[in-house]
């Protein structure tokens, strides 16, 4: 079975264009959306993602939104806790196929770490 793990060094969930996500009012409370609006940067993605490392510069104190647990995706997405990796590895993908394509490195690199 496929177990989900974040993938270093890939950052396809930084690019927070809003045209990709367009029910973002619908899961994020005013002051969630007005801080992911805030994290927008050139190109569409985050400001506290570092291109040269492709790592978040902020990962110990990211925003709620951007963890990958339990009791933050059943309050933003109602996701049970048994049901979130499945989710979850279903939201990578498509995620880096929409940044990076579907038979992209990151993609590949996706699949090794999470075994598919």
């Amino acid at each position: 079975m496929a177990t989900w793990r974040c993938v270093k060094q890939c950052g396809a969930c930084c690019h927070l264009d809003p045209s990709d996500r367009p029910d973002l009012a619908d899961y994020l409370n005013i002051e969630e959306l007005e801080q992911y609006f805030s994290l927008i940067g050139e190109g569409g993605w985050c400001i506290n993602f570092d291109h040269t490392t492709r790592e978040c510069r902020v990962y110990l104190n990211r925003p709620r939104f951007c963890r990958v647990e339990s009791d933050v995706f059943h309050e933003l997405y109602g996701i049970e806790p048994e049901d979130l990796n499945e989710f979850a590895i279903e939201c990578c993908h498509q995620q880096i196929e929409g940044v990076y394509g579907d038979r992209s490195l990151e993609m590949l690199r996706f699949d090794g770490e999470v075994g598919i």
